[in-house]
């Protein structure tokens, strides 16, 4: 047996005792370190109509890395004991299932580290298709975990960085990972005259938007300059969403929906981060902010809805 998190309602945790999975020929079971909380979970979270509930066992967790404790009938590129991050999808648990497919062994360097891999693989992904150039100036909409590690990589990639969100700590936290300049995100339209202002009228070659609601999608838009980039990194699950077209057709800007979900592309993004991180070219470590046992879950929702003080992200750890 094993415990697991199970999303009972909207706002309701339930901790429950549920049989261990088995992994099936090509899969792995991990035995889970920890798992990260995304901000995609708000939403199942809060309730919506599309939801049923209660969720499965451990449901909600996609962000897992752990310990490999068993492997099925065919799997021979991982064995007991080796330590992974994985694609997998209900690691708000003690155990999880992964495809061996979707695995990928931690170096050492590694070791001991927390290491929520499909976040960083989704940061990687994301900064591929935003195609940034030396020289550009990158508008970067939304400063939480994945607007930090873009705006390393895209300073990193020597671009000018504009990092844009309402928390002053936020801002702080930009300018650690390389941002040049910081905007708080309180007013629409002196954003945009103080984008204008910093690019001589220009606006942004690259705009990436990392929230995820309408107002910053709008605001996106104003910042993309002719035959610019926009770029769509915010998970946007909670409705409709209404674009000014006759804006983005007279701006000539390529609009990119930057989530993967072809397999290999996102274990492409995955091995990238394994790679930067061990190789000491990208840290996280500032980012993982607040870390909670299996049993307070339900709080560290809240605080990724809240964002408390400091928070960035937070992590669910076991043991």
């Amino acid at each position: 047996m094993m415990r697991a998190a199970v999303l009972e309602a909207p706002g309701r945790i339930a901790i429950t005792q549920v049989e261990k999975p088995e992994p099936a020929p090509g899969e792995i079971r991990i035995r889970v370190e920890g798992c990260g909380v995304c901000a995609s979970n708000l939403e199942p979270w809060a309730g919506q109509e599309w939801m049923s509930y209660p969720g499965e066992a451990g449901g909600l967790g996609h962000e897992a890395w752990g310990m490999v404790d068993a492997v099925g009938e065919g799997v021979d590129a991982f064995s007991p004991g080796d330590r992974v991050a994985a694609l997998s999808y209900r690691a708000f648990a003690e155990y999880d299932i992964a495809s061996a497919g979707m695995a990928i062994r931690l170096p050492a360097a590694l070791d001991s580290q927390p290491f929520p891999g499909e976040p960083l693989g989704c940061a990687f992904n994301i900064f591929r298709r935003s195609d940034i150039q030396p020289g550009q100036t990158v508008a970067i909409i939304g400063i939480g975990f994945l607007g930090a590690v873009l705006t390393k990589l895209a300073t990193d990639a020597g671009a000018r960085v504009i990092a844009i969100s309402r928390r002053r700590e936020s801002l702080e936290l930009a300018k650690g990972y390389g941002a040049a300049e910081v905007i708080v995100m309180d007013d629409h339209w002196r954003i945009i005259e103080d984008v204008k202002a910093l690019t001589g009228e220009a606006m942004c070659e690259r705009v990436i938007e990392c929230v995820g609601k309408q107002w910053p999608l709008d605001l996106a838009g104003e910042l993309t300059g002719f035959g610019g980039r926009l770029v769509v990194a915010g998970y946007h699950q909670d409705g409709p969403r209404q674009v000014s077209m006759q804006m983005w057709n007279w701006k000539g800007i390529d609009v990119i929906n930057a989530h993967e979900r072809d397999p290999r592309v996102q274990m492409q993004g995955l091995r990238e981060a394994v790679d930067a991180v061990a190789g000491g070219r990208l840290d996280p470590t500032a980012l993982y902010t607040h870390r909670y046992p299996l049993e307070r879950l339900s709080e560290a929702l809240d605080a990724t809805r809240d964002k408390p003080g400091n928070f960035v992200k937070a992590l669910v750890t076991f043991g």
